[in-house]
C-alpha cells in the first residue's frame, strides 16, 4: 500500500489553485448566487446536477484501499445541514442517488463560531467481499455507516481479475439551496489521504 502521490485535478473551480499533489488540506468556497450540488432523482422531475466545485484525484479503482478526509463546513459523504441541523450524509450513486443521515461523529470545529462543525470521513474496501465501507471516525474509534456493495465490483472483470477503470477521488463544496443574506459556505477539509493497493 501506498499514498497516491498522482496530481490533483479541479472542476467547477475556476479561481482555486492546484494544489501540490502531496497537499492533505484544502477550502473551497461554493458561490453564493448559483445553487450547487452533486446529485441524482429520477423525479419528476429528473434531477442531474454536477455543478459544485471538485478538488480530485484520477486513480485506478482496482488500486483503491481507502481515502480518509476531516471535512468541515459518486459516493460522497459529509456534512449536510437539514432543518438547519447538521448531519453526516452519505450519498451513493449508480443510476440514481439515494441518501443516508446520521448524527454520529458531529462534532464543533475548534476554533470555529457556533455553527462551525467538523467530522472525519473514511471510506475503505473491505477485501473479503469488495464492498466499499463508509466510517465516521471519532477519538480514534470507526463507526461504519454506510456499505455500499456495488462500486468495487465494477474494478473487475467476470473472472474477478483487477480491470483498468478510472475513478475520481476528492473533495467538494455545495450550495443545493440559495438563501437571502446568506454568508459564504467556507468548507475547509484537512487530512485528506489516498492510500492505494498493489495489484
Amino acid at each position: 500500500m501506498a499514498i497516491s502521490l498522482s496530481p490533483f485535478h479541479l472542476l467547477n473551480a475556476p479561481n482555486i489553485p492546484f494544489p501540490a499533489p502531496t497537499s492533505t488540506s484544502f477550502t473551497l468556497t461554493p458561490p453564493l448566487t448559483t445553487m450547487t450540488d452533486i446529485w441524482r432523482k429520477p423525479g419528476p422531475p429528473e434531477i442531474n446536477t454536477f455543478n459544485a466545485p471538485v478538488i480530485y484525484k484520477k486513480i485506478n479503482l482496482a488500486t483503491f484501499q481507502r481515502v480518509r478526509v476531516t471535512v468541515s463546513g459518486w459516493v460522497k459523504s459529509g456534512i449536510e445541514f437539514v432543518d438547519d441541523t447538521p448531519h453526516v450524509s452519505t450519498v451513493a450513486c449508480d443510476r440514481w442517488a439515494d441518501w443516508s443521515l446520521v448524527k454520529e461523529g458531529i462534532n464543533s470545529a475548534s476554533g470555529g463560531g457556533a455553527n462551525e462543525t467538523q467530522v472525519t470521513i473514511e471510506m475503505e474496501q473491505r477485501e473479503i467481499d469488495d464492498t466499499l465501507w463508509v466510517y465516521v471516525v471519532e477519538g480514534g474509534q470507526r463507526s461504519g455507516i454506510r456499505e455500499v456493495t456495488w462500486l468495487l465490483s465494477l474494478a473487475k472483470d467476470k473472472d474477478r481479475k483487477p480491470r483498468e477503470r478510472e475513478a475520481w477521488v476528492g473533495v467538494y463544496a455545495a450550495t443545493p439551496t440559495i438563501r437571502e443574506g446568506r454568508k459564504p459556505l467556507d468548507v475547509r477539509f484537512g487530512g485528506f489521504e489516498v492510500v492505494l493497493r498493489d495489484i
